[in-house]
């Protein structure tokens, strides 16, 4: 039970307190005067509520206020209930009108200035169940991998060398010295395997990405996990496949009101995902959609069509494309014949959520990736000698909670899947 620190009820609980005095506690989400009846609907973290007062001085949108007044049921009001109030008490008053009306945002009513104003923005009912239903993924992602023996790390987040490379670098002086901020876990969470077999992270990762669109941020949450003691890349599908399905049924538990404010709906666990080597998925794409792609990953369009596949040959939200090429793979992805490796994506809802696979294991291959790619191995010297010393096979993926927040809720750009979101033009607020 939640610790009580003073006589409050929240709004959530006004069902059960039917006609019992209450007192409520939070902001003034709007507010109308109707001549000598004014009508004030008040918000706190469960909810709102519409109070009723006469002849009432109301004041300023997002005022933070106290209140005292009886539970009665109105069906025409929300929730079908409402405080007849014979007090209102001011905790602070804002000083000025909010830079943007709270109870009329929409996802795609002036984004700019959404994000602009975004310490007040968040604020609003849309945003805020967002936000609560990402809470509840990672938390569901904790409580799984927890009851399934993963152990939680923390690892640096500067660091000296990218852990995949490429330009998408954020560097940063370290005591003079060249750093950069981590682009992902991925090297430390592979040593950690040598320690605690399964392991998992939740931190912010940062990628100076150079392509702004609704899908990418410079910096996100993202949802580690490395299990060790592998047959093959399918080990590693399962522990996802599980994962995913136990958050989205959590979410589907937990978050039911959320869900139906932003008019979205969790998609069926109950069938297996489906899984496709890369390869035999551009011939389908072509065969079926007249979809051509090439290069060594697919499009966006050929995402979308994979994902429509799945929906109508499987029934599944959720699709793996597996054996990636080197090319498309980072260094320490485990190759196999014909170029190709054990490298997967999961996608859902047609968009790519997770990356990831079998690792390789073993410290010659590990050199001879990195020189194939060009890439020094001295600059990796802290992670190689890991290797020298026993590793399992291994493998393991991550997440990106914004995307899939948005994938799940049908937001259309990415950035609103965070309370404080960092693109390539963005610093505050």
């Amino acid at each position: 039970m939640p610790v009580a620190i003073h006589p409050r009820s929240l709004i959530s609980d006004l069902g059960g307190l039917v006609g019992e005095k209450v007192l409520l506690q939070g902001w003034v989400h709007n507010r109308r005067d109707l001549g000598g009846i004014q009508f004030l609907l008040l918000r706190d973290r469960t909810g709102l509520v519409q109070c009723v007062f006469e002849k009432t001085a109301l004041p300023l949108h997002e005022s933070c206020v106290r209140l005292t007044g009886k539970v009665v049921t109105n069906p025409k009001a929300p929730g079908g209930l409402e405080i007849h109030a014979d007090s209102l008490e001011m905790i602070t008053q804002a000083l000025e009108p909010t830079p943007l009306e709270i109870p009329k945002e929409e996802w795609h009513a002036n984004p700019d200035t959404l994000l602009e104003y975004r310490y007040v923005s968040v604020r609003g009912r849309k945003a805020q169940a967002t936000l609560h239903v990402q809470a509840e993924l990672v938390r569901a992602f904790r409580s799984f991998l927890g009851s399934q023996g993963f152990t939680e790390i923390f690892s640096p987040k500067l660091v000296a060398a990218g852990a995949e490379g490429g330009a998408n670098l954020f560097e940063v002086d370290y005591y003079g010295k060249r750093a950069f901020l981590a682009q992902s876990p991925q090297l430390y969470k592979q040593i950690m395997v040598g320690v605690f077999e399964r392991v998992f992270e939740v931190a912010p990762v940062y990628r100076a990405e150079h392509s702004h669109t609704s899908r990418h941020l410079a910096e996100y949450l993202s949802l580690d996990v490395e299990v060790g003691f592998i047959e093959d890349d399918g080990d590693v599908m399962d522990v996802q496949e599980a994962l995913a399905k136990h958050m989205m049924d959590h979410v589907r538990q937990t978050c039911q009101a959320e869900l139906e404010a932003l008019g979205a709906s969790v998609p069926d666990t109950s069938v297996r995902f489906p899984r496709i080597p890369l390869l035999e998925a551009r011939q389908l794409l072509a065969e079926r959609y007249g979809h051509e792609t090439g290069g060594k990953d697919l499009d966006p369009e050929a995402e979308r069509l994979l994902g429509r596949w799945a929906e109508e040959e499987h029934g599944s939200a959720f699709v793996f494309v597996t054996h990636y090429p080197q090319a498309a793979r980072p260094f320490y992805t485990y190759p196999i014949a014909d170029g190709l490796t054990r490298g997967l994506d999961l996608l859902f809802r047609g968009v790519e959520i997770t990356s990831g696979g079998q690792r390789v294991h073993e410290y010659p291959v590990l050199i001879e990736e990195l020189r194939k790619r060009n890439m020094d191995p001295e600059a990796f010297r802290g992670y190689l000698e890991v290797f020298k010393h026993g590793m399992p096979p291994h493998g393991g993926f991550a997440i990106g909670a914004e995307r899939l927040t948005a994938l799940l809720l049908g937001i259309p750009n990415v950035r609103f899947a965070r309370a404080f979101p960092r693109d390539g033009s963005r610093l505050h607020p």
